[in-house]
């Protein structure tokens, strides 16, 4: 028990939280301040997605064309209602995945395309960061050929 000005005993536990509080308060007002200059450079990860101009559909169907055409691309499965393909590449095995955005302020369609571990974590490695910049190079061009009705179908001359 501890005493207060009045001569009544008060218990130890009343004066815990407003102790505890001081100490932390003071223990903030340190005087030393971290220089930014000794703070190491900090290595940024390799990006593991990138948004492109265009609708999810067009575009999942876009990346299932551009991956049945890179040699060393092979499919472990797809799900189109979830945007992903399962593939493996350089050894490695990893998801590609297709979210739609929301729209730009001038209402375009947009899609992130990423790479991702099995468990949806994102994948840095470099058999996936290789895939995500070959498909970053291809799909503007596979976009094109989709929309122009030139890829897929059979034109017949009359």
């Amino acid at each position: 028990m501890i005493g207060d000005i009045r001569g009544k005993a008060q218990p130890a536990s009343l004066y815990l939280p407003c102790v505890a509080s001081i100490v932390l308060f003071a223990a903030g007002c340190s005087a030393v301040k971290p220089s930014l200059d000794a703070a190491p450079p900090v290595a940024l990860p390799p990006v593991s997605d990138f948004t492109i101009t265009a609708g999810m559909l067009d575009t999942w169907n876009a990346v299932g064309q551009v991956l049945v055409r890179t040699d060393g691309v092979t499919y472990e499965g797809r799900a189109q209602m979830l945007g992903l393909y399962d593939v493996r590449y350089r050894g490695e095995r990893f998801l590609v995945l297709t979210r739609a955005l929301a729209l730009t302020s001038d209402h375009q369609m947009t899609t992130k395309v990423a790479v991702a571990f099995q468990d949806g974590r994102p994948d840095a490695s470099d058999a996936a960061i290789a895939l995500l910049g070959l498909l970053q190079a291809r799909l503007p061009e596979e976009l094109l050929l989709d929309a122009s009705g030139r890829r897929g179908r059979k034109h017949v001359l009359k």
